[in-house]
């Protein structure tokens, strides 16, 4: 028996929408800018270390916004295919499946590729339509090209610190992308994040802090990249878990980011000496 071709039904996009505002405290204008690009159809380029609030600022605009936000990781397996989108076969039925990307086009989200340069190459080349003034997604599968409405947004995100010459993003990309920098939050700034999310006390979320800052001055000393806001979170969850806090500081900064025994006993030695 011959299979029948179909489309398959369109998935309610209600599940990406964030209905809860996330907790997000802007360090510069970074809102009013992602605000102007938006209006403006300008695809979005976040550029800074890991762990430092890039996809919590994603979240919160598109609460802000009120888009559905549609998150891609990208990795080295990552193919043109899954992001348009794939025939499967259901029964004796051959259906068209939308990827993530084609989804978010169609339904006017805002589609964030986080660490886009872990992608290959030729997968990147699908969205260079969509970040121009065609501002089009062609499915060459199906012959046909599906244009964003007004409120598709595309945003990526990527951490050029350590990014070797293989994996940094081609200048025929990078040129399509406005480009928001981002860092570690000033200490006071830091602090009050860290308290927030961990529910530490002030001391505590202080030392903390202080802790971070001074890891982070290895970073041209051996360490690839210095301890993360997020790993400072971490820390502080399970000091409040009742682990105790140089053995929380330890397992959530010295062993993470690195595996440099000499490197390690530095690191652990801060943190002895500033949680006393």
């Amino acid at each position: 028996m011959a299979m029948k071709c179909a489309l398959s039904e369109e998935l309610p996009v209600d599940e990406y929408l964030i209905t809860e505002e996330p907790y997000y405290v802007p360090v510069g204008n970074e809102v009013e800018i992602f605000i102007a690009a938006y209006r403006n159809k300008l695809p979005v380029n976040l550029k800074g270390p890991t762990g430092c609030g890039k996809t919590r600022f994603m979240e919160y605009m598109a609460w802000k916004l009120q888009r559905p936000l549609i998150t891609i990781a990208c990795h080295e397996d990552l193919t043109a295919t899954d992001l348009v989108g794939r025939f499967l076969i259901k029964g004796e039925n051959v259906e068209w499946s939308d990827g993530p990307l084609t989804k978010a086009v169609k339904s006017g989200a805002i589609c964030y590729l986080d660490e886009v340069v872990e992608a290959r190459k030729d997968t990147i080349v699908v969205i260079h339509p969509l970040t121009d003034d065609r501002r089009i997604i062609p499915i060459d599968k199906l012959g046909v090209i599906v244009k964003a409405p007004n409120e598709f947004m595309l945003s990526v995100s990527y951490n050029p610190g350590y990014q070797s010459i293989v994996k940094d993003m081609k200048q025929s990309t990078r040129q399509r992308f406005v480009a928001i920098e981002f860092d570690y939050p000033p200490a006071e700034l830091e602090k009050q994040i860290v308290a927030h999310e961990t529910q530490v006390d002030e001391q505590t979320a202080t030392r903390l802090v202080e802790i971070g800052q001074s890891i982070r001055n290895f970073k041209h000393h051996g360490l690839e990249e210095g301890v993360s806001t997020r790993l400072l979170i971490y820390a502080g969850k399970l000091i409040q878990e009742g682990i105790e806090a140089k053995e929380a500081c330890k397992i959530a900064m010295s062993q993470p980011i690195t595996d440099n025994q000499d490197l390690q006993k530095s690191i652990d030695e801060i943190i002895a000496a500033i949680m006393g």
